[in-house]
């Protein structure tokens, strides 16, 4: 089966902005002459020699830190994959790569490759502007974690829906009130009651769920192929969440959606994903099946994160494991393994080179040779 989505050793880097020179107050004039340095002027006393500014330095180019790093996965048609980590891993960083909604100043190498339906994939990198504006919404969809910084809040939620019809429809001879009957249709299989009355609201007139439910509907509108969910239960009550769970795999199951579903939260994945990936510090870590992820986990850092969940044979009397120290700052990752300082099998090899991904299982995936040493 040819696969949707193949990510190709991903990196994302971003510009570290160098410290501006203190900027002078509106008492200050600067004097100087070819032969002497410059010197600052408050007033009509002259600063001593140690309050001199320095001439500003030849311009080089800003140093970079990896957000992402040579990040590999692929998706195929009807498949779900979990991408999962601690907060600051790459995750979300991924996931708007993917549809090419980074800042300017972000530099990403690598490849994204697409099919689309087509026969030969499409490198989502390297298409006209015009032409990914045209697939964001109608072959790749995104949910986004917070709705109501994701909704229009002066524009009625059936609006906002149509719009996203109207944008994407090949047809282009569709009218307003097709699109506005399409958004009904939208909302009704998301299972908003009485859409009709719903679709005339406003965002901040919806209960959170609600409002998740009218992201949906807007991603789905258009029947995309891949649909991407960013963390889009973390804001919802457990009950909700279980709702907007249930219903994702209605959707999936009725509209054979594949999907990138992102989350902090083991017990989510281990619900709606077939495949199961695992994020340090913008690196992959670990990939492979949901079984082989939770019941034989091969990295260190994917099983402290399964021993931290509470199961039903957890003893309430004693705190839950947790792993000690945090996610290294993107200026400071180490150069070996990023989960080294905080791994209890390490090894002073794991310091100086990151280790491969090999393969420890058929279709499993692992980054750790003290664990899983090479055969």
């Amino acid at each position: 089966m040819a696969l949707l989505l193949d990510v190709r050793h991903l990196t994302v880097e971003f510009p570290i902005q160098n410290q501006m020179a203190r900027p002078f107050s509106p008492l200050e004039t600067s004097v100087g002459t070819a032969d002497s340095p410059m010197e600052v002027r408050r007033g009509t006393g002259i600063l001593d020699s140690a309050s001199r500014i320095e001439e500003p330095s030849r311009i080089t180019s800003p140093p970079s830190v990896a957000a992402v790093r040579g990040l590999s996965f692929s998706i195929a048609p009807g498949e779900v994959l979990g991408l999962v980590g601690e907060s600051g891993s790459g995750k979300s960083v991924t996931s708007l790569a993917i549809i090419r909604l980074l800042p300017p100043q972000a530099r990403i190498s690598g490849e994204i490759l697409f099919t689309n339906g087509k026969r030969s994939a499409c490198n989502l990198l390297q298409i006209p502007e015009e032409e990914m504006r045209h697939l964001r919404g109608s072959g790749i969809a995104m949910i986004f974690q917070e709705p109501m910084t994701a909704l229009n809040p002066v524009m009625r939620v059936g609006d906002q829906i149509a719009e996203a019809i109207l944008a994407h429809d090949n047809s282009k001879d569709i009218r307003k009130r097709e699109a506005w009957q399409r958004a009904i249709e939208a909302m009704n299989d998301v299972a908003i009651s009485d859409p009709e009355r719903r679709a005339r609201d406003y965002p901040h007139q919806l209960s959170g769920g609600m409002r998740q439910r009218v992201m949906i509907a807007t991603a789905i509108a258009n029947r995309p192929q891949l649909l991407i969910a960013d963390e889009p239960t973390t804001a919802l009550d457990v009950t909700i969440q279980a709702q907007i769970l249930e219903l994702l795999a209605e959707l999936r199951e009725k509209f054979g959606l594949a999907m990138l579903f992102i989350s902090h939260d083991l017990a989510v994945i281990s619900q709606v994903a077939d495949r199961v990936a695992v994020m340090y510090a913008g690196s992959l870590v670990e990939l492979g099946a949901k079984h082989d992820i939770f019941n034989s986990p091969a990295h260190p850092y994917t099983r402290g994160l399964l021993k931290a969940v509470p199961t039903l044979k957890t003893n309430r009397a004693r705190p839950l494991e947790t792993i000690e120290g945090t996610v290294p700052s993107l200026q400071v990752i180490p150069p070996g393994c990023s989960f080294e300082p905080r791994c209890d099998f390490r090894v002073p090899a794991c310091a100086t080179a990151l280790p491969p991904l090999v393969e420890v299982a058929p279709g499993h995936w692992a980054r750790c040779p003290v664990v899983n040493p090479l055969k």
